[in-house]
């Protein structure tokens, strides 16, 4: 039986052969990616690279690929938020396990590493401001994962059953795994945990500007208690999404954190730029 074209309405392609939101076209992204937030970090990675192929941008999506010690790296902003993850790891998987002309999956899966370098904020005394760290576990206390069917193992569904208590929530929180071939190559170089997916940046926080947050001692809560030896360590507004998509999708995924504010302390790194410059080198060496 033949597969279904997938439709499109379901897969949008631009009238270049681009995909709809990354604005990319299939071989003009390498299989080894470094994902960002903001765009503008885009070239701050680049500039190192020995030459850049491509540059290309749509909305907050900037990709640069070129060649860093003569191996081909692509690095593509995301935006902030699992939703524009959802969307980037959807078509950036796509662009290489769909054939845009049949509009059917690729007989044979391409797995791609995929690395997030990003800023986070720490809830443990121990994890100061400046401090890189690597994300086993992602918790998603966002509901992106109630949209599909991702299976958990028994640890991760143990986590979120914890967490829902913990918090007092109207839902499970998802918890996902990290790549472990990815995460062997920074676990003994930086401090490693939980990292909590946050589905903003105040509110969900624990923030109060205005408004009163419903658990505004949300990484109290978290922080204090371990679970089974697994501390929740550090807290920002990916990492879940990155581990979820790319469990369903196929693909290697490892989050890298530099860590900017310490809500324990309520301190913050006056040395960003240069905690950042750290990470960037140290995943460019590996």
């Amino acid at each position: 039986m033949e597969k279904p074209k997938i439709a499109e309405s379901e897969l949008i392609i631009n009238k270049d052969g681009s995909i709809y939101h990354l604005n990319l076209k299939p071989g003009q992204v390498a299989m080894d990616i470094i994902g960002v937030g903001d765009p503008e970090r885009v070239g701050k990675i680049s500039r190192y690279f020995d030459r850049i192929e491509l540059k290309v941008q749509n909305r907050e999506f900037v990709t640069h690929t070129g060649y860093y010690n003569g191996k081909r790296l692509s690095v593509i902003s995301t935006g902030m938020g699992t939703d524009n993850i959802e969307i980037f790891m959807t078509e950036l998987d796509a662009l290489f396990n769909v054939n845009f002309h049949t509009r059917l999956p690729e007989p044979k899966h391409t797995k791609l590493n995929i690395i997030r370098i990003g800023t986070s904020g720490s809830m443990q005394a121990h994890v100061p401001a400046g401090a890189l760290l690597a994300s086993e576990y992602a918790l998603g206390l966002d509901t992106l994962m109630i949209f599909y069917n991702l299976d958990y193992s028994d640890l991760e569904k143990q986590i979120g059953e914890w967490v829902q208590k913990k918090l007092n929530l109207s839902f499970t929180p998802y918890c996902v795994k990290g790549s472990d071939q990815l995460f062997e190559l920074f676990k003994d170089q930086m401090i490693t945990g939980i990292t909590v997916t946050c589905p903003g940046f105040f509110g969900p926080q624990g923030r109060k500007i205005r408004l009163d947050p419903a658990i505004p001692n949300i990484f109290d809560l978290l922080g204090s208690s371990p679970f089974k030896g697994f501390q929740f360590t550090n807290f920002e507004m990916e990492t879940a999404g990155y581990y979820a998509m790319g469990k369903l999708l196929g693909h290697e995924v490892l989050s890298l954190n530099a860590i900017v504010a310490n809500r324990i302390h309520q301190t913050f790194d006056a040395n960003t730029g240069n905690t950042m410059e750290r990470l960037i080198s140290l995943v460019l060496q590996k």
